[in-house]
């Protein structure tokens, strides 16, 4: 796994602050296109490097962390707030926020590449605590839908893609570890916020509990706005759609891979609370945590298999990954006890947390020049946020079928996610086994 393939120089330095070349891989469409290689100007370490880390860290875990913790929502708003809701109904304000995160980068992709890196971290932070504040006074449906579903989303669409931009710039050879720490942030969002919510709300009430939250929010977005900054200077000349990259196999059938895993990967986020009280395996003591402890999986899922992903490439860590979380979907069909669920939700949040950090490093991979990795990652995640929409409706409109309808629909998506991984490395290595892709 040590080979690596013939990486291309993703920055031109000039005298003075480095720019990001603009110059189109003249490799035919029909060849992969060359990583980014590894200028010797990239710090790859140091107290700046770090920071950014950790702040980034932080923009995801006030961004996915929250889109993690829905599943709590979505329980408290089926028995109280909301009750005259369907499930179906209630899941569309997790999935518009979860497709506002991703779809949103479409626009803030291009405005990264232009400059406007700290305007973004600024605004998105002031609308994720703003629609979080708005939440904690929600009575209605529609309310929760604009405060939750949009305005948190949006907010959270301005954090992410700089959140996974800014890194690359800092670090070459350690591009998929400093990535999946930065990730990790999700998780232990998903974490702590359930466990926020969960203790607080009885006694506090769902206002004081939700603005709690909010308060946290606030005080951690405090570190990624103090000291984030761009490395490199944009090049004066930008464009906001790149048409060459849908001309490229392996790009293509990635950003199909990111649609259907990202359609059904989110099913046990949002559900498997709900799964264990309605099939009375645990009490809702019990099963409240099930989410938390899938969340704290997630957190090494994201950094061991990143860390390796360095050395063999991040599609050949993302293969078995998905394919095991793809199996272990199915698998979820036949748990009927306290044990099973737990050793599920630890394995499932395991595996499918590479889903998360992964991917990012991947259209780095797949990107001819650092220049046009923002506006890739929003033309590529434009099908991702499509199948974060419709994936997690569709699973509680299954629901009505019962059980298996819905989790037959997650382990389906996730293994034709795995297939697709697996068509992208084909198309950018071939057969060989032993090279880095």
């Amino acid at each position: 796994m040590e080979q690596a393939l013939p990486e291309s120089n993703g920055l031109q330095s000039t005298e003075g602050i480095p720019q990001l070349s603009e110059k189109v891989d003249p490799t035919p469409t029909t060849a992969p296109a060359k990583a980014p290689g590894p200028p010797s100007d990239i710090p790859n370490g140091g107290f700046l490097a770090w920071y950014q880390v950790m702040g980034s860290f932080f923009l995801f875990f006030n961004c996915w962390g929250v889109v993690n913790t829905f599943g709590v929502y979505q329980t408290y708003y089926e028995q109280n707030l909301l009750k005259a809701r369907s499930a179906m109904d209630i899941s569309w304000v997790g999935s518009i926020q979860a497709f506002l995160l991703v779809f949103v980068g479409v626009v803030t992709g291009p405005l990264y590449d232009y400059g406007y890196f700290r305007v973004l971290i600024g605004v998105g932070s002031i609308l994720v605590v703003f629609g979080m504040m708005m939440t904690s006074i929600c009575h209605e449906y529609w309310e929760v839908m604009l405060a939750q579903g949009i305005v948190v989303g949006l907010g959270s669409g301005c954090l992410f893609v700089p959140s996974v931009a800014i890194l690359p710039t800092y670090f070459s050879t350690k591009k998929a570890l400093a990535q999946g720490i930065a990730a990790s942030g999700s998780s232990l969002g998903g974490v702590i916020y359930p466990i926020v919510f969960r203790k607080l709300q009885p006694q506090i009430g769902f206002g004081w509990a939700t603005r709690v939250i909010a308060f946290i929010m606030l005080a951690t977005l405090i570190i990624p706005n103090a000291g984030m900054r761009m490395r490199v200077k944009p090049s004066s000349r930008r464009r906001m759609f790149e048409a060459e990259a849908w001309r490229e196999p392996p790009f293509v059938l990635f950003s199909l891979a990111t649609f259907f895993g990202f359609m059904g990967m989110y099913m046990p986020f949002f559900y498997v609370q709900s799964y264990a009280m309605d099939n009375k395996i645990m009490d809702e003591n019990l099963a409240f945590y099930l989410l938390s402890i899938t969340n704290a999986a997630s957190v090494f899922g994201r950094i061991v298999p990143n860390f390796f992903a360095d050395k063999t490439g991040p599609l050949n860590m993302l293969l078995p990954t998905s394919t095991i979380a793809g199996v272990l979907a199915f698998v979820w069909i036949g748990i009927h006890n306290t044990g099973g669920m737990i050793v599920f939700c630890i394995l499932y949040g395991f595996f499918s947390g590479t889903f998360v950090s992964l991917p990012p490093t991947t259209i780095v991979t797949l990107s001819p020049s650092l220049g046009v990795v923002g506006v890739r990652m929003g033309m590529s995640f434009v099908l991702a946020a499509i199948g974060l929409l419709i994936g997690t409706p569709i699973g509680g409109a299954l629901l009505d079928h019962g059980w298996v309808a819905l989790q037959a629909w997650c382990g389906a998506c996730v293994i034709i996610a795995a297939l697709l991984v697996l068509l992208a490395r084909l198309t950018k290595v071939g057969t060989t086994v032993m090279v880095k892709a």
